[in-house]
């Protein structure tokens, strides 16, 4: 888990037809993932597509209230459709609604920013975020992607896979990894190790290894099969980090996180195939 460390991944192989509406969705990925608004113009440097391209799907992005463009900088934001249409999606979220309850009281007792993520491909994405009531905030959004080789959730999400699952994630994860601090695992060996350790405990860190002076502990929900089908986080900034951070961070993470299983266990709509 981390703050603000977001992946854009550049279109999914085509599906006859479907092209056009793959450079809609990347360029509204880009937009959605790049820390600053961007122009036409850098947006389609960063995209790798002609100008003119991105011009012509910016209008009609645009024009459907999908992205928002600034009348004086000409700066490219998330419009106003898009916002409803997603809040409306993680606001229905079976899982988000199983665990929401559980996030309140994590955050209250721990004091810190509280993440909930699902896997999404190679990466993880934040489907809830509970703000610390500290005057110092993360910059995290609902909505992103991050790495699951340096973050908590990631980490603790890949640990308890069966293992051909978690063979399979490892092989699908890009390489080399991008090193986002001097802590970041160098390769799959390195994160393997971390892995075997995190399986062994029931909890993952993200020792400032996605930002520097983050510090992060991750630890799975299970669905009713006993595979792992999300992660919660507790993040910290380093510098006020508690004495006793298993007692006062990763007691309380593990125990909401067994409360959230128990619940998808006992409730026959909260099926693998439903919590989403």
């Amino acid at each position: 888990m981390s703050a603000n460390r977001s992946v854009a991944t550049p279109p999914a192989a085509q599906v006859a037809g479907t092209a056009a509406f793959s450079k809609f969705m990347h360029l509204l990925q880009l937009v959605a993932d790049t820390p600053q608004p961007m122009t036409v113009a850098e947006l389609s440097k960063v995209s790798g597509y002609p100008r003119a391209t991105v011009y012509r799907i910016v209008a009609a992005l645009t024009a459907e209230r999908l992205l928002a463009e600034h009348t004086q900088t000409g700066m490219l934001t998330l419009g106003p459709r898009l916002i409803q249409l997603a809040s409306r999606s993680w606001g229905r979220s079976e899982i988000r609604l199983a665990a929401v309850e559980d996030l309140k009281h994590l955050r209250d007792v721990t004091g810190e920013t509280v993440h909930l993520a699902v896997p999404n491909g190679t990466h993880m994405v934040y489907i809830e975020k509970l703000e610390s009531p500290s005057a110092v905030q993360m910059n995290s959004r609902i909505g992103t992607n991050v790495s699951m080789y340096s973050t908590a959730v990631g980490k603790a999400y890949l640990a308890m896979l069966p293992d051909d699952a978690q063979k399979a994630a490892l092989d699908a994860l890009p390489q080399p990894f991008a090193q986002y601090t001097p802590n970041t695992p160098a390769n799959v060996a390195a994160l393997r190790r971390q892995l075997g350790e995190a399986r062994r405990r029931g909890w993952a860190v993200d020792a400032e290894e996605n930002e520097a002076g983050i510090y992060c502990f991750g630890a799975p929900i299970f669905g009713r099969d006993g595979v792992p089908v999300a992660a919660i986080s507790v993040s910290t900034l380093r510098f006020r980090q508690k004495p006793d951070p298993e007692k006062a961070y990763v007691a309380p993470l593990l125990e909401a996180c067994r409360a959230i299983t128990e619940r998808i266990a006992q409730t026959p709509a909260l099926s693998g195939a439903n919590l989403l």
